[in-house]
């Protein structure tokens, strides 16, 4: 007998339904549903990430094609892709954004710790570019003849999961997203040159953040003390300065820590700067060079997940669809983080969507994936006490109703 619901049934169980129903009434999400409820909704949309559905009718079909085992996934019945297309045009994607901090906080409860030794929050910042055709997007016009969007992200090194997301147009500059950022004091926040801003570094050292990031070619500096490097270590030079530009002196009159640093695979100096002064000049190497996750991250949600490709043209659904990419995410951590096999994500993500109506324990099925599964639930043959025929009997569809005939007869 089975006794698991589906694959997709039991990753659905690990959203918190009072916490989403909370999310919903605060939206005012079920206004003007159409028929399709918020929950339903979502189904629909992370199954379209999950089963990587190209288009509303692939959702809708896919979806009607399992219609036996949606009552798991406390749906009634798919949903048509007339009412799927006007639910992602007009319910609120914000409630999809609220609804990726309650799985935040509740995949940061399995989340590993960091590889680094010191205690301070280690975060790395970055944005990616994903384009759109421009004349089927014409409200994220880029350039001349080309769309896009920007996904800004900060990426939290314990477990690898995103903090915070930001949806802007592609126009957006990444500093000005920086500057929305609301960082606790003493977190180190790592990223690359494009963020180099005077005003964003004197900024976060009053708050008491700690950055590290690459320091630009023309930057006009002046050294107020050399200190020793460490031997046999990548380390070339480990310097305290002070900026001597106009600009840069006005904007940031702090002190500064410049550490150059030797890449040995692709031959070449990389300049590190950071207002940390008393880390080990290695260990701020190996802090930027940690950062290259979250452009692995980058890479493995356009590689896996639907955010390159949209079932809808509005703002509204696009932002519905990328959010529901980071839930997707999310989700494909915990299991990772619970599993005992050393899944990849790539794999963990494949196998999810070859097995999202398969009837096993989530939970053994992560851990051996390859077990025979057991039958799918079938119609159960009920057990009916009619007058005349004595002890309980049981009938499936085929002679019920000669039986029944039966009974009347000998009753007259």
């Amino acid at each position: 007998m089975v006794r698991s619901s589906s694959i997709f049934s039991q990753l659905l169980s690990l959203i918190p339904r009072m916490d989403f129903h909370r999310v919903v009434g605060a939206h005012g999400a079920e206004k003007g549903a159409k028929g399709l409820s918020s929950w339903a909704h979502f189904v629909s949309m992370l199954f379209c990430q999950l089963a990587q559905a190209k288009s509303l009718r692939e959702i809708s079909d896919g979806l009607r094609c399992c219609l036996g085992k949606l009552i798991h996934l406390n749906v009634r019945k798919a949903p048509p892709k007339s009412t799927l297309s006007y639910a992602n045009a007009h319910r609120p994607w914000r409630m999809f954004e609220d609804l990726f901090h309650v799985v935040l906080g509740r995949a940061a409860r399995y989340a590993p710790k960091k590889k680094f030794r010191f205690k301070n929050k280690l975060l790395s910042l970055d944005s990616t570019t994903i384009d759109l055709c421009l004349s089927l997007f014409p409200w994220a016009r880029f350039r001349r003849t080309k769309g896009a969007v920007k996904l800004h992200l900060l990426l939290d090194h314990d477990g690898y999961l995103p903090t915070f997301a930001l949806i802007t147009e592609g126009k957006k500059h990444d500093v000005k997203a920086a500057h929305l950022l609301s960082l606790a004091a003493d977190s180190v926040v790592v990223m690359d040159r494009g963020y180099n801003d005077y005003d964003l570094f004197a900024k976060w050292d009053r708050q008491g953040v700690w950055f590290v990031t690459r320091m630009k070619d023309n930057a006009q500096y002046e050294v107020a003390e050399v200190r020793e490097v460490p031997k046999n270590r990548n380390i070339l030079s480990d310097e305290i300065i002070r900026w001597t530009g106009f600009y840069a002196k006005k904007r940031c009159p702090t002190p500064l820590r410049r550490v150059a640093v030797w890449d040995e695979l692709q031959q070449r100096e990389i300049v590190l700067l950071t207002n940390h002064l008393k880390f080990g000049a290695t260990t701020i190497g190996a802090i930027y060079k940690d950062r290259w996750q979250i452009e692995l991250f980058f890479k493995a949600i356009k590689q896996n997940l639907k955010i390159k490709t949209f079932v809808g043209t509005t703002e509204n659904a696009l932002k519905i669809q990328i959010w529901t990419a980071l839930i997707a995410m999310l989700l494909m951590k915990m299991l990772q983080f619970r599993s005992r096999r050393g899944w990849s994500l790539s794999n963990l993500v494949a196998m999810v969507r070859w097995n999202l109506f398969t009837y096993r324990d989530l939970w053994d099925w992560l851990d051996d994936p390859f077990e025979t599964p057991p039958l799918a639930p079938g119609a159960e043959q009920l057990t009916l006490k009619l007058p005349g025929l004595g002890q309980h009997a049981q009938f499936n569809m085929d002679n019920l109703i000669p039986r029944l005939l039966q009974s009347v007869q000998k009753r007259q």
